[in-house]
Order: C-alpha cells, then structure tokens, then sequence
C-alpha cells in the first residue's frame, strides 16, 4: 500500500505524474475546486470582520470522503494544487474539508511537469502560503459582495437575471464604449497619390507624404505630373534592427494565438492546460516574462547547434506589471529538443507557436538596412515630394524562426525592391494615380484585444481573463460576430503621358470579423450603472481593487482590511441609491394625452410605455417591432398603428410582408429580407415590392457560381471570404484545392457529408 497520497487538480495531471513517483505514492485528483462560498444567502457576515461562511459544493461530497478515506491511510498527504493564489486556495480548502494537520501535510509546487521538477518539489516541500490564500479569499468575498448587493438593484430597474460584477461590467463598459466610438466617426475623404517610376531597370512606388483634401487639389497636382521627369533629390541608408519579442505570458498568448491562430482566449487557455498536464510546457497562468537559467542554457545549446553560434543572444526580459503575482517562469516548452508536441492538431499548432517564440527570444537581433529615396518633379520642383521606402535585411537572426503578429488591419502592401540611384539620376513615371480614401473608425476589441487592454488598465489578472470574457458573453451582454460590409464608390484618377482620366471603382467597407459587440441588454445596464453606480464602473477603482490583493499576497495587509476599506466606498451607493431609479428612455408625448412616451426593458424584452399611471389607472405598454432595439426605438415607431406587420400581397406564390425594424422599413418573403428606401410599410404597393424583391434577387445572382433546384436546394455562392456550399440555412466549406465551377450536385453532398459547417453568427 502506498505511504504518500498526492492530491493535484485535474485527473490528466495525476495521471502523468503517477509515472514519475513511483508505487510508494498515490495521485488522486481534486477536480478544480471542492469548496466555495456557500449558496444560500450572502455567505458572508459583514458584521462579523466580513467572515466568510464556505460549504463543500454538492458534486464534490462523495469525492471528499473519498479523499478523506484514502487520507487516513497514509502516512503524508502532498497538496499539489497549481502555484498561483488560486491553487494555493485550493490547497488551502482541501486541507480544511479532509482536516489534514500540519504533522503530516506537505505543500509542493512545480512550474512544470516534468520529472526532474516533480522529484525536485517533494525535495524541497514547503507549508501553505496563507497570504496568498487570503489574496484569493478577499477576491472571491469582493465579487461574492458586489454581485449580490448590485445584481438585485439590476432585477428591480430592469429585468430579472441581470447580473453585475466587478470585473465583467467594466470589461462590457469598454466595449460599449468602443462601440459608440464607432457609431460617432465621421467620414471623410482625402487623396492618396502614388506613383510608379523607373530608372529603366527596375519600377518602384514611391508616395506623397500628404493627401489632399479634395478632388480638384488632387487634380491640379496631376496635371503637373503629365510628361514629366522626376530627379533623385537625396537617397538616405540608415542601419536598423529588430529585437525579438519576449516569451509568452497569458495575455500575450491569447493574443499571439488569436492572431496566428484564429483561436478564442477560452480556446487557448484549454489547449495549453492540455499542453501544461502532459508535461509539454509549463505552467499557462503567468505575468512573467522570466525564464530559467536552465531554461536559457538549454534554448543557447539548441540555436547554437541548429543556426551557429552567431544567431545567439541571451536575454533577460523584465516584468512590465509590478504587480505580478507569479514568481515563477514565462509559458515556454519543458524539453527543447522537442519542436513538435501535443495530442491534436490544435495542441500542435499552439505548442509551434510557444516553441519558436521562446526559442526566438534568445537570438540575435535581426539587422536591416533602411533606404529612403526623395523624388522632385524637374517641371514643379516646389511641387510635393514624392517618397519611396525599401528594408534589406542583412542579417536575419530571430526573424529566421519567428516573427510577432500586429493587430494593424492596415492592407497597405509592403515596400518593395529599389534601385540603386543616387543623387541627381532621372527617373520616368509610367503611372501616378490619385485614389480617392475614407477615414476608418478604431478597430473593434476581439477577444485577445479586450485582454490586452485589461491588462494595461491593471483590471484582472492571469486566471480571470478568460473566464471574464465568457461570463460577459453568456450573459448575453456582448456577442462575438462578423459583419460582410457595404459596397461604396471611390474615384481614382490617373495621369499617363496621354493627360489625366478618371474612373470610379467600389470597394467594400465596414467588414468585420469575429469580433465583440455590445448587446442592446449590455448598453442599457452598463447606462444604468454608470448613471447611478459609477464608481463600481471606475477603472481605476477597479484597478485599486486589484493593486489592494498584490498588497494582501505579499503579506503587508490582511484580507479584511482590503475589503474594507473597498466596501466602505461601495455599500453606500446601495444604500443610497435611488428608489425609483429605472432603465428607460423618454421618447416623447403621446399628441392628444400629452402623456410621456418611454421605451423600457420589461420581463419578455423591450416595450414602449404609454404614461406613468397612478393608483387608479395604469400605464399602457406596446411591445417594440420585431427587429428594433432600446436605442433604435422613435416615438414614430410607439405612435404607429397596429397595422404591422401587413400581408401587401402574393408572389409566386409565396406571401409578401411588410413591416419595420431596427434598420428601418423593410419587406419580407421567402423568409429573407428587402429593405424599402422610399416607401412606408403601411402603404407600399405590391408591384413596388415586388421590384424591390427582383432587383435583391438580380444582385444575388450575381454571387451565385452554381444552384441545383431539387430538394433540399444546394447553392454555391461567392463570399468575402471565398467560396462556399450553402443547404438548408447552412454553409459549408469548399476545400482550397477545389475548384467551385466543377462542382455537381453529387460532389457538394459529399462535402456536405464530411463537414463542418462554416458558421456566422447572427448580428442580435
């Protein structure tokens, strides 16, 4: 019988680390949590120093007595709970519930799987650290206490199922913020003028630094452009470098894989705890940019004898946030002799990406040389210059293994090859084009973004980021989605030899893909407590939050004292919080009553109330038009009769509806969707709607590569993002290497068959 138990968090993680202890040992696993602030009530007595009252949650009874059983049976228990504050807490917990004393309790930590690492925790074992239990406990009494103080003020002035949090409702603030930054950018256009030279060998493209306002400033340069010459008035070559990124700490990998990879922060943090259990790399909850020394000696010996000696460069990265809670390494592979690793193709291509960023991490700079060339029209040398920008690199160093993603969604291309010119050559223009620009709105938070932007605002920390953001979106406050975009007009102009022409293109605008939105829901509660509850809604204050757990883990004030001195500053925006307050907005007065009109949430979504009421008489509610939102409603809308939606008429076959919602008139058949631009729903004829059906239908086509009529209809279509198969309200990926033209109906049931759909999610 074994004389050591080892209780871990996750059965995957027993399982590996069985193999290395040996038959004297037994690794039983906890399954993450086994107590929590109890269900019933608060939990928590606020009179009593904010004590908080724990229970043992009711999937986890059997498995306690289980480890409780094994318990009496040897002569040690090792907790081996992860080494963040909230594996300590764990820790913590498990020898509270089986009532483990201190004689024969152990607790051990390791930063990764390993043997070496594990032997060398049961070496070296140490007590539980209280003050990192103590961080975690004031965190989890904090949220416990905001929750259910604020949540029941969202019940009473909205809805019923609301909820609040500390930390989730700022991260929905920041995305409605965001969101309304964008519905407020104007925009405007300017002209971008390119030109195309040549010094007879090679053509380069050269720009001029500033765009003009308007068509006509655009046209009068280009004029002087027509026939001209241009000289070399100065070639500029300046040495450069590029230095590697650091290691990955968890924000910078959900960024990195979201970007490389396409993966959600959920996503990744499950593939790396994958990753994590079966010994691959170590440990995934980290702030750290730290690595080992024999981490740095391993990757020193591995670039030497894979690039030489001369690709190599150690480096110490330093922690950016001083309020780090792991002492321990940067995400990094545990063997690097092993490029490849992890059990699907998922974990493999995550572990790729943790392997060549820390390898990269200790490798030479890259060295570049940077060329600027200025060009002068030799006919109007007062005119604007024109530019040209190249990049050799002369040395690739890190760039040879790995190169860190941007979130730039710029599509300008990338400078290309110049000439070797000097000074006073003369040089031709095939071409110069002045293109017609729109400003662009600030890109949309994806899930990886909003991370980062916590971060900087010092909100959440390792282990909260993920379960933030997929508490933010069950909740229904925001939703992960892709736009297609709106076709528009742009004008280009062109100046040759022949004079100058002009042309006007389209392009698409306004596509977005997987990115946060705010739900009509999130906007109304992040108002709500905003107008009556702003301090909960402070960043700072809620980065003060979090600043006050490092103080409580490094031991220099209790827990108690931190949630104190916070709630003293909460609990009197409860207590004196408006009786009446409601999420509403006042539309105007009903003509005839002069009764106020509001728009509200009411328990089964939105309404338009009639009147205030009294004890006599109550006010009258309508419900919103299919489709329109809290902020989208008008009082047009409240006053209109109750003729929507309206049957206009039959065509072929199929019934024509008219009817109005969030983005305005629109009619309806064939279960699809036409807007009407010119005409109301309650009076719009059938013959108009009909033209306005065909003249949809006619742009469809126009996308349509395929259509095979039989039952269930199966159409290949053209999509922003290439082709695809479309049955039965389902898209279906073609594969890269297929053509769509080739495809019969056969062969689209077969891809139909092998799946998966490509899905987008509905705009709410």
């Amino acid at each position: 019988m074994a004389k050591n138990l080892v209780i871990v968090e996750s059965p995957a993680k027993a399982k590996t680390i069985q193999k290395y202890l040996g038959a004297d040992f037994q690794v039983l696993s906890s399954y993450g949590h086994i107590r929590d602030l109890c269900d019933k009530g608060m939990a928590i007595d606020i009179e009593n120093n904010f004590q908080p009252e724990y229970c043992v949650s009711k999937d986890k009874t059997s498995l306690v007595k289980e480890l409780k059983a094994a318990a009496k049976k040897v002569d040690k228990v090792w907790l081996a709970s992860d080494e963040d504050r909230e594996g300590e807490a764990i820790a913590w917990h498990l020898y509270e519930s089986l009532g483990l004393k201190d004689g024969n309790t152990e607790r051990i930590v390791f930063n990764e799987i390993t043997k070496t690492a594990i032997l060398r925790a049961v070496e070296n074992p140490r007590k539980i650290n209280k003050e990192l239990v103590d961080a975690q406990q004031a965190r989890r009494v904090l949220d416990r206490l905001v929750g259910y103080e604020l949540s029941p003020v969202l019940w009473k002035s909205i809805q019923r199922g609301l909820s609040a949090g500390r930390v989730q409702s700022v991260a929905v603030r920041l995305i409605v913020e965001k969101e309304r930054e964008i519905e407020g950018h104007e925009v405007t256009s300017s002209y971008k003028v390119s030109g195309i030279f040549s010094d007879g060998k090679i053509s380069f493209k050269a720009d001029v630094s500033t765009n003009f306002k308007t068509q006509e400033e655009a046209k009068v340069f280009l004029n002087g452009c027509v026939g001209a010459t241009y000289e070399v008035e100065s070639v500029e070559m300046r040495p450069g470098k590029r230095s590697p990124a650091a290691p990955f700490t968890t924000s910078t990998l959900q960024q990195e894989a979201s970007r490389k990879l396409g993966f959600s922060v959920s996503q990744t943090m499950t593939l790396a705890q994958r990753l994590y259990e079966a010994g691959h790399i170590t440990y995934m909850r980290t702030d750290s940019f730290n690595l080992s020394n024999d981490a740095i000696a391993g990757i020193a010996a591995h670039v030497e004898q894979s690039y030489g000696s001369e690709y190599h460069q150690a480096r110490k990265f330093a922690t950016k946030n001083k309020g780090a809670q792991e002492a321990h390494e940067a995400i990094r592979p545990t063997n690097f002799a092993k490029s490849m690793a992890g059990g699907d193709d998922r974990q493999k291509k995550l572990y790729d990406l943790i392997y060549k960023r820390t390898i990269a991490s200790q490798m030479a700079d890259a060295k570049l040389e940077n060329t600027t060339i200025k060009l002068f029209n030799q006919g109007h040398p007062d005119a604007q210059r024109f530019t040209a920008r190249g990049q050799v690199i002369k040395f690739d160093g890190f760039i040879r293994v790995y190169q860190e993603g941007t979130d730039d969604e710029s599509t300008d291309e990338l400078d290309g090859q110049l000439p070797a010119v000097k000074e006073g050559n003369t040089l031709t223009s095939k071409e110069i084009t002045a293109t017609e620009r729109f400003t662009k709105h600030t890109p949309r938070y994806t899930e990886a973004s909003l991370v980062k932007k916590l971060e900087e605002l010092g909100i959440g920390r390792p282990s909260t980021y993920a379960p933030t953001i997929s508490t933010i979106q069950k909740r229904n406050y925001v939703i992960k989605d892709s736009l297609e975009g709106n076709k528009r007009e742009y004008h280009v102009l062109s100046a040759t030899a022949e004079g100058v022409s002009a042309r006007i293109d389209t392009e698409t605008y306004g596509a977005d893909k997987n990115k946060l939105f705010p739900t009509d829901i999130g906007r109304v509660v992040t108002d709500f407590l905003l107008e009556h509850y702003g301090l909960i809604m402070d960043y700072q204050f809620t980065a003060k939050a979090e600043a006050n757990f490092d103080t409580v883990a490094a031991g220099k004030i209790g827990w108690q004292d931190s949630i104190k001195d916070f709630y003293g500053e909460f609990h009197p925006l409860i207590e004196n919080a408006p009786e009446n307050a409601r999420a509403s907005r006042v539309l105007g007065e009903e003509p005839g009553t002069g009764e106020p009109v509001y728009v509200k949430l009411a328990r089964y979504g939105f309404v338009f109330q009639f009147g205030d009421g009294d004890e006599e008489t109550k006010p009258r509610f309508k419900k919103l038009p299919q489709g329109v939102g809290f902020y989208d409603a008008t009082l047009e809308m409240a006053l209109r009769k109750e003729v929507l939606p309206r049957i206009v008429g039959d065509y072929k076959e199929l019934e024509v509806k008219a009817n109005v919602g969030r983005y305005g008139p629109y009619v309806m058949w064939n279960k699809k969707f036409y807007s009407l631009t010119d005409d109301a729903p309650e009076t719009v004829s059938l013959e108009k709607a009909i033209a306005v059906i065909e003249e949809k239908e006619a742009g469809a086509a126009n996308n349509t590569i395929a259509e095979f009529t039989e039952e269930p209809l199966i159409q290949v279509l053209k999509g922003r993002y290439g082709p695809y198969i479309k049955s039965e309200g389902k898209n279906f990926k073609i594969p890269k290497d297929t053509d769509p033209e080739t495809l019969d109906r056969a062969a689209c049931e077969e891809l139909i068959k092998a799946g998966p759909t490509k899905r987008r999610a509905k705009r709410k």
